[in-house]
């Protein structure tokens, strides 16, 4: 299953480089979103190196089926917009 990354997790001012915002195509209610809860997630850079960062979805993120991931270290920049899979 594929999901979008769209943000980082923060107030305006703090932004948290590991927690993240992910968009998953089909879920559209708190509840599927709610059901996805302790899944894996991994992303995979761009590039020659190819480097995997794994992380786990920790909750739902408002009432659209938004969720938010808990990676093991903090994402790039250049992983917004770019897409992650759960497992």
């Amino acid at each position: 299953m594929m999901a979008t990354i769209v943000n980082f997790r923060g107030s305006r001012d703090i932004k948290k480089g590991n927690h993240i915002i992910l968009i998953v195509d089909g879920v559209e209610t708190r509840k599927k979103a709610e059901g996805l809860v302790g899944k894996k997630v991994s992303w995979t850079a761009q590039g020659k190196k190819k480097t995997t960062i794994t992380g786990k979805i920790a909750a739902a993120h408002g009432n659209s089926g938004a969720i938010r991931a808990i990676f093991e270290r903090g994402l790039p920049g250049q992983a917004l917009g770019t897409e992650a899979k759960i497992e």
